[in-house]
């Protein structure tokens, strides 16, 4: 049995949150990965040899064609696709990654490593019955798998399932580091009527950490700052936006976590400053685009052009993963109040985070139809989301 390392443990648990949000992913995603009939295909054009880690998939890559069926050998190498996928924030190291587990990609249960990393690679894609499905196999066979645990907990919380969510954080109490737990348990409570009680207790664990790795304090740092900035602290979001800056300046999801707290404070040019080398990533990209209309700026009418071309892009692949950006999109850059509304009532159904209610909020607001915004006032009152900017639609839309 393959067995992961305490550093790729860790980079999984970065993984397994960050992936969540594939409104921040590049453009170019492919549903199933591309298996070459002959050596002399080239997959990919990887960066300049200088850096260890791309030296070091390049030689597991040329083991890996001489020993297709070897698991240890297959595992290592996908997991390092993860790895630089995600440092460079490029999703087609998804599908490299499938291709390198492909002999055991499509059975019913395959080991439960591959199960784990299926799991994450179909989770990436919003394939979220059939990841849920994954981790179930690999908890009945690995119950102490933490990874597995907070995996799940995550897809549970992005569908809004809160309580779920909650009961997959509690077996990391056990399994991992209080950071971790507390992060995990936190994080959920916070959409779920405990926003102000489990922001005081993640600031005293954060407060009183000194052990914890540089990404999991950049996962706990982001959660406080999220977390203020929909209890309307502005002040204590930012200090904790720039304690997790202080981690990784480039860590992709943060850099649009800020800039929509900037967009939402009217701070554009700290956007337009922030994104201007960011472009090729559609999230962000979208951010600059939404910073760039406020002020007239002579790129702006480039990044629509643009975006309209990875958004068809997207749509010609059938994936659901970028409803939310397109609806946003859709709605404040192209004016199409009626396509957005719909775009945003198609994302709901896939997903309920608090910017995915926003979006339908706001067009439902546009579209003057109170209707169409029911089931989201409806789904806040349930879990009673704590949320200004949600608050604030909710009370036009009376």
């Amino acid at each position: 049995m393959v067995v992961f390392d305490n550093h790729f443990q860790k980079f999984l648990f970065l993984i397994s949150w960050a992936i969540t949000y594939q409104i921040l992913s590049a453009s170019i995603i492919y549903a199933e990965p591309y298996i070459p009939n002959n050596d002399s295909i080239v997959l990919e054009t990887l960066p300049a040899s200088g850096n260890s880690d791309i030296q070091e998939l390049r030689q597991l890559r040329n083991k890996l064609s001489n020993t297709p069926t070897d698991l240890a050998l297959a595992v290592e190498l996908a997991q390092k696709y993860l790895q630089i996928g995600h440092t460079m924030a490029d999703p087609r190291y998804d599908g490299y990654a499938q291709a390198a587990l492909q002999p055991w990609w499509n059975m019913a249960q395959p080991p439960p490593e591959v199960l784990l990393l299926r799991a994450i690679l179909r989770q990436r894609r919003h394939d979220f019955n059939l990841a849920l499905n994954d981790l179930h196999q690999v908890l009945q066979i690995q119950p102490n798998n933490s990874q597995a645990w907070l995996t799940q907990s995550v897809i549970h919380q992005v569908r809004g399932h809160y309580q779920d969510a909650h009961q997959s954080c509690l077996p990391l109490l056990r399994l991992s580091g209080a950071l971790i737990a507390i992060s995990c348990i936190a994080n959920v409570a916070s959409l779920n009527g405990n926003a102000q009680k489990s922001y005081l207790a993640l600031q005293k664990i954060v407060e009183n950490d000194a052990v914890s790795a540089p990404q999991e304090k950049l996962w706990a740092l982001t959660i406080l700052a999220e977390t203020a900035t929909r209890l309307g602290k502005n002040s204590e979001a930012e200090q904790y936006f720039k304690a997790a800056f202080a981690v990784d300046r480039r860590d992709v999801y943060l850099l649009g976590a800020y800039c929509d707290f900037l967009l939402d404070q009217g701070r554009t040019k700290e956007v337009q400053t922030l994104l201007k080398h960011m472009t090729q990533h559609d999230g962000l990209l979208l951010r600059l685009a939404l910073a760039e209309q406020q002020i007239q700026a002579p790129t702006y009418e480039k990044y629509i052009e643009e975006l309209k071309t990875r958004f068809a892009a997207n749509r010609m692949r059938e994936e659901a993963q970028h409803l939310r950006d397109e609806s946003r999109f859709t709605l404040h850059l192209l004016h199409q109040p009626k396509q957005a509304l719909e775009l945003a009532q198609k994302n709901w159904h896939i997903q309920r985070e608090p910017w995915d209610a926003r979006i339908l909020l706001e067009a439902a607001l546009k579209n003057n139809d109170r209707s169409a915004a029911q089931p989201v006032l409806d789904w806040l009152m349930s879990v009673n989301l704590e949320d200004v900017q949600l608050a604030k639609l909710a009370k036009e839309l009376l």
